[in-house]
């Protein structure tokens, strides 16, 4: 976070600007985009209307994966990409994507052979519990599909052992084992990608909480989310890559629209460290008496539970229900009939609208995670090519950004001159591998920095290879613990405020640090974490306010999050039974 890689501008700086392409959404697949198209010189500008990262990007499965279940449905491209996608991830993100063994329990030898050979042939099938048979032929193309740039072993079968035993429930005869991975930092990557798209090409820019109203002729017109101010910039070409949003985009970009439909899944955090320890560092992937394919994994000091995959037509209004909370226990219960599990558990939900191109599919679960890229030609009021990106997975956006970007090099008559497949990213560029040489790389940052091992090991869990630097720039403010969050700092906060395009509270708290999706929220963190934001943002005591409250309100109805007011933790001048009622808890026990 250095001030010759921050490509962060608020809309009034644009105004008058010309790029060679304008990027709409800046989740995965459009900042994927921008740091193709930056690293072949070209100049861009990537926007979104609301936070970087805070649509479908930010909700994820946290798995980097390469969808074992879309075998069944002969989508052996989609696997194969999928897999040397997650390979090389694991590679250019060591920092953050890491291996996970996971682990399929197993009941019967024959299970849902006559529905998957039904599926794989095109057919609609009713769910039945996958077997051995069918389970083992699987991981044998699953391997198979991704041994290129093999990283991480085979898959092996074997009778469940009496720990399995006595966690899953009492039909499971076999456990199959393979591994995929999982990241810890979504939001983080995205913001990463951004910087190192700045450093190959300077004039490349980003903007959020900066919305597109128009486009007419070569003109954008962007209204600041912020202010209110609208400004323009022009443009050679024009990507929508909004995801879910893309035919609600289309509208303002005069391009056409019924391209995607929206399927959200919600997942949960439990607090439950019986689960945790009983998983052992692996994740159980099983399919539930309903057919649906579940997973739960050990995610940082907490457990991960996923998820549901409900129809929905305004994103904008997508959010985890009650019954999604239940439904998820229930299936938790089913599987793991010796644990309790109680709402009390859940400490933070999330929810995900999955950007699916249209399908005239039964269920959800059997349309499919391919993507595509489409061409709107100009028309007669846009005077520039708009090039959409229609579905797709978190997994594979950078093979989807390579396939969009070589569209956009096309309309600008441009060619190619570098390859993204290599390109570290972030802090994993020369990160050191697990083992000695990591544990040499961390006691030097000690030794540098003068800060305790365990702050060292934490940043660099964070910022993988450029944690050297942020330790020495937190360690020359002090780097004072959190009363309320000992392993941040104030100075890494104001750091994370300052440099990467803070804009709200909310943007720190639930985006910029994993503090939220750790369940680690309470109202004296909020509070600490506002007078924090407010010295480095120059916010008023008005706004500062406001922010709290608004933070509040999110991690209520977004996230169940309670947050009883605590004695003295409130913001100043609050009116109490305001307070009262706008952060009042939906979970109850």
């Amino acid at each position: 976070m250095t001030a010759n890689t921050l490509p962060y501008v608020r809309p009034a700086l644009l105004a008058g600007r010309h790029f060679s392409t304008v990027i709409v959404g800046a989740g995965i697949n459009g900042v994927g985009v921008f740091r193709d198209l930056s690293l072949q010189g070209v100049d861009c500008l990537v926007v979104d209307k609301g936070d970087f990262a805070a649509g479908a990007s930010s909700a994820p499965s946290r798995m980097i994966h390469g969808g074992l279940r879309y075998l069944e449905s002969g989508a052996f491209a989609l696997v194969a990409e999928a897999t040397r996608e997650r390979n090389l991830l694991l590679r250019n993100a060591a920092h953050l994507v890491r291996p996970l063994e996971t682990v399929v329990p197993l009941s019967s030898r024959f299970g849902g052979l006559w529905g998957s050979m039904l599926r794989f042939a095109g057919r609609s099938a009713s769910p039945g519990a996958r077997g051995l048979f069918v389970v083992a032929l699987g991981l044998r193309l699953y391997d198979r599909l991704g041994r290129r740039q093999r990283v991480m072993p085979g898959h092996r079968i074997a009778r469940a052992p009496a720990a399995d035993e006595a966690l899953f429930r009492d039909s499971v005869r076999w456990t199959a084992t393979y591994f995929d991975a999982w990241i810890s930092h979504p939001e983080w990557l995205i913001l990463e990608l951004m910087a190192d798209a700045h450093a190959d090409q300077p004039a490349s820019l980003a903007a959020n909480y900066c919305k597109v109203m128009a486009c007419r002729g070569k003109t954008l017109t962007l209204r600041d989310e912020i202010t209110g101010e609208f400004v323009d910039v022009t443009a050679d070409t024009v990507v929508n890559a909004t995801g879910a949003w893309l035919d609600r985009s289309a509208t303002a970009l005069e391009g056409a629209g019924s391209r995607v439909m929206g399927t959200k899944g919600s997942h949960l955090i439990l607090d439950h460290p019986a689960l945790r320890t009983a998983l052992d560092g692996r994740m159980a992937y099983f399919e539930t008496s309903d057919g649906r394919v579940c997973i739960v994994y050990p995610f940082m000091d907490r457990v991960l539970v996923g998820s549901t995959d409900i129809p929905v037509d305004d994103p904008d209004q997508a959010a985890t229900e009650p019954a999604e909370v239940d439904y998820l226990l229930d299936v938790l219960r089913e599987v793991f009939p010796r644990l309790p599990f109680a709402r009390r558990d859940v400490v933070y939900t999330y929810v995900g609208v999955r950007p699916l191109a249209h399908s005239d599919a039964d269920k959800p679960g059997q349309i499919s995670r391919d993507h595509a890229v489409v061409i709107d030609p100009p028309n007669a009021l846009r005077k520039v090519p708009l090039v959409c990106l229609v579905g797709g997975k978190w997994t594979t956006f950078r093979s989807l950004a390579a396939l969009a970007a070589n569209h956009v090099l096309a309309q600008l008559g441009r060619t190619r001159a570098k390859s993204t497949e290599t390109q570290a990213i972030g802090g994993g560029a020369d990160m050191p591998a697990p083992g000695a040489a990591l544990d040499r790389f961390i006691d030097g940052i000690q030794a540098s920095s003068g800060l305790s091992r365990k702050r060292c090991a934490d940043l660099t869990g964070r910022y993988g290879s450029r944690a050297s630097k942020q330790a020495m720039d937190f360690a020359a403010s002090g780097d004072v613990p959190l009363r309320h969050a000992p392993d941040y700092s104030e100075a890494e906060v104001r750091a994370l405020c300052q440099e990467t395009g803070v804009l709200h509270l909310d943007d720190l708290v639930v985006r910029r640090t994993l503090l939220a999706i750790r369940g680690c929220v309470t109202a004296g963190l909020l509070t600490e974490l506002a007078d924090l934001a407010a010295s480095a943002l120059d916010w008023t005591a008005t706004r500062r306010r406001e922010e709290w409250l608004a933070c509040a309100a999110i991690l209520r109805d977004r996230h169940f999050v309670d947050l009883p007011v605590e004695e003295g933790a409130e913001p100043s001048g609050l009116d109490a039974a305001r307070t009262t009622d706008l952060i009042s808890s939906p979970i109850t026990t």
